[in-house]
């Protein structure tokens, strides 16, 4: 037993020492291998670099696209904001050579353990190196390229000059490359001028731009300024007092909306794009000298920028976006905020019915578009919904349920397809979901973080497409600084709705253009047009935080957002202002496709209007069925009705009576609303009755001794006498013949 374990002792020795032998070795001649990589100290050092991005036409967009203009120098900041970022980022940054060996030492031990590359250690220099040169994944070659180059820039340059460029250089969100553009839009002064509540907030936040944002996660970011503060009490870098004064501030800014379009203009979102596409940052574009090749169609853009800005209303954000169906390209896109929108999900409302609910529904068989649903008060389990109105309608049709945006019929919609199938298809549209996302209100768009305008806009081109989809993008192609290609657009399509499932939304959805929610688009005529609205709101508060109209023609989908990213609710409603801009721009467009394609797969079906009022059905229309009974509905030709409605394929009853009383005749009909009536008394037409309904009394005079009634029924409107029905009553007047004998006699 002991040799055994000896041997097993042994063994296990061997092995590592030959794991660690391959690793050093292996790390060694990559080490050596990529000392050929030069440093490019302008990457480091350069104050402001620009980004050429061209449009469809490849003309240059005349749009703001420099990052780095405000430069700061290190010797003009407060030590606090200095030791700020050092403490939380690099408490050793003066004393070691670019690498922390001991930090590395301790990720690569969590990274083992958790089988994973989370953890990398990097000291300021390597983040520095890491934003300038080297793309964003998490390899063990593009570490040992980050440890290579970093020994370089330390030789290079100053500890100093390291950190000025560092500061300089680090991202903080909402578009802010460098501590000084970052004080500018956060603070609306110089970096020079931070306290140290603010310096630490700044510190803290570049570990994660939109985890700890100020603007997005203010709870977040409290802590995290606050840890900076503890940080640099444990490093002697202020006093305890200091310490406490600045934790009970609370998170205070003063937005700079100076450059708020450049937020969210076109050739910014195509540049974030890029950036991701591409895997490195924007300042290594700029760097590079990479060219941006987009959608944008100037036109639309001038179209777009005008009609957002002639429907602003004070202190709401709003944004628009517009997709070409056949190339999944964004052609324009335009916002008004103080923040980037596009990096902001929020509640869709409505919106997210067709996606989620309606579309997926059709494509599982178990509605069609006059498939009656009641419309009533429903718990399950805690949570009951209503409506916004809090009133409920009884049966409707789910074109009516969806055109007028009624909420109880789309809940229950999704229970007859499951919650897990509504959300599989919106995830097929890109749509994300959080893990809480799982109770009946995300069929009222309640999500746990919602959806950004892009995503939510694209998700509708599956409708103009037959029912296939591709995520949407604002970049064509890319090329480097030789003009060499490194990246082309090729849309991957997915068939996620068969076209007829398709079609039979976009149809619903023209009804709600015409007489729904979004009815301000009735007045088009360029173009077929189809559209949802959506709404967000709080009980028991006046206004909205956030209103939508999602349209889209047979060319493009047109997008529109108004809210308040303070979740304060404002005058907007998504038939109002996002439905006016959509207008807008529409009517501005020539369009050379202007209808919506049928599929051979819709078929037009004539079906029983009766049994639908009164048991909710949809059955075919009986050959002899009254054309006001009948209606052409809409079905895809896998869920079309097969039974044939009785209504119209019998004689109709007829319940009635007649009595004789003081020298009348006293007729009781159970009149029925779908039939016609005629009365005859001695044969002689006496009256005609329709459109009634319910218990009706006639009385008729009665002179004679006896007379003869007869009742004769038929259909409305219908043309076959054999299907009438008739019923007789023979009546003696008692009165009149006693009378008669008693003249007799005298």
């Amino acid at each position: 037993m002991k040799k055994f374990v000896k041997i097993c002792l042994i063994s296990f020795l061997l092995t590592g020492t030959f794991a660690m032998v391959f690793c050093g070795t292996y790390v060694g001649i990559n080490y050596l291998k990529f000392q050929s990589i030069p440093l490019n100290v302008e990457a480091l050092s350069s104050p402001s670099l620009s980004i050429d991005v061209f449009d469809i036409q490849n003309k240059k967009i005349q749009e703001q696209n420099q990052f780095n203009g405000d430069f700061c120098k290190l010797s003009s900041l407060n030590p606090h904001t200095k030791e700020a970022f050092l403490s939380i980022e690099d408490k050793e940054f003066y004393s070691h050579n670019g690498l922390n060996k001991k930090r590395m030492a301790g990720a690569m031990l969590k990274n083992i353990k958790t089988h994973s590359l989370k953890e990398g250690a990097s000291t300021i220099s390597q983040q520095l190196i890491k934003n300038t040169h080297l793309s964003s994944e998490k390899t063990f070659e593009r570490k040992m390229k980050e440890m290579v180059l970093t020994k370089k820039m330390e030789k290079a340059l100053s500890k100093d000059e390291i950190l000025e460029s560092y500061l300089n250089i680090i991202f903080f969100g909402n578009n802010c490359y460098g501590i000084e553009s970052a004080s500018k839009y956060y603070y609306n002064k110089s970096a020079k001028d931070l306290t140290l509540a603010e310096s630490c907030t700044l510190a803290g936040l570049i570990k994660s731009p939109s985890k700890y944002s100020p603007v997005h996660n203010p709870d977040n970011c409290l802590k995290r300024r606050n840890l900076v503060l503890s940080e640099m009490e444990k490093d002697g870098k202020i006093s305890v007092d200091e310490k406490i004064l600045a934790q009970q501030q609370p998170i205070s800014l003063s937005i700079n909306s100076s450059g708020s379009n450049k937020l969210n203009c076109y050739s910014q979102s195509a540049i974030d794009e890029a950036s991701k596409i591409l895997g490195i940052t924007p300042k290594q574009l700029a760097v590079g000298g990479f060219h941006i090749h987009t959608y944008q169609n100037p036109e639309k853009q001038n179209a777009l920028n005008q009609a957002l800005e002639s429907s602003k209303v004070e202190a709401v954000d709003n944004a628009g976006i517009v997709i070409d169906a056949a190339t999944f390209g964004v052609s324009a896109y335009y916002g008004n905020s103080n923040f980037k929108l596009l990096d902001c999900r929020r509640q869709p409302g409505s919106t997210l019915k067709p996606l989620l609910v309606y579309a997926p529904a059709l494509n599982e068989g178990v509605i069609s578009p006059d498939t009656q649903i009641l419309d009533e008060k429903i718990t399950i389990g805690s949570y009951s919904p209503t409506n916004v109105n809090k009133k409920y309608g009884g049966y409707m049709s789910v074109t009516d349920a969806v055109k007028n945006s009624v909420n109880i019929p789309a809940i229950k919609a999704l229970s007859y397809i499951s919650i897990d199938t509504g959300k599989q298809y919106a995830q097929k549209l890109g749509i994300k979901f959080d893990e809480a996302d799982n109770s009946y209100a995300i069929a009222l768009g309640g999500m746990t973080y919602g959806v950004n305008l892009k995503d939510l806009a694209s998700a509708y081109t599956a409708f103009p497409n037959g029912g296939e989809f591709a995520n949407s993008t604002f970049v064509q192609y890319i090329t480097d600084a030789n003009n060499k290609l490194v990246y082309v657009h090729k849309p991957s399509t997915k068939m996620v709705f068969r076209e007829d499932s398709a079609y039979l939304m976009t149809n619903i959805l023209q009804e709600t253009a015409k007489s729904g929610t979004s009815r301000k688009l009735s007045q088009i005529s360029n173009t077929e047009i189809a559209s949802k609205t959506g709404t967000v709101g709080k009980r028991n508060e006046n206004g909205n935080t956030d209103a939508y109209n999602i349209s889209f023609t047979p060319e493009e989908v047109v997008g529109v957002w108004f809210g308040s990213l303070s979740n304060t609710p404002k005058s907007v409603a998504g038939g109002n202002q996002p439905t006016e801009v959509a207008c807008r721009y529409v009517q501005s467009q020539t369009y050379e496709k202007t209808a919506f394609d049928v599929p051979s797969s819709v078929a037009k079906v004539k079906i029983d209007t009766l049994e639908l009022e009164q048991n909710h059905r949809l059955l075919l229309a009986s050959p002899y069925a009254p054309e006001r009974y009948v209606k052409t509905a809409l079905f895809s030709r896998f869920n079309t009705p097969s039974e044939v409605s009785q209504n119209f394929t019998e004689k109709p009853q007829i319940v009635a009576d007649a009595v004789v009383k003081d020298n009348q005749i006293v007729l009781t009909l159970h009149a029925q609303k779908h039939l016609e009536y005629q009365i005859f008394k001695n044969d002689i037409p006496y009256q005609n009755i329709k459109d009634k309904t319910d218990n009706l009394t006639l009385r008729l005079s009665f002179p004679e001794s006896e007379a003869h009634i007869k009742i004769v029924a038929n259909y409305a409107n219908a043309d076959d006498e054999q299907l009438a029905a008739t019923k007789t009553f023979k009546l003696k007047n008692t009165k009149k013949e006693s009378l008669k004998k008693e003249k007799w006699y005298v």
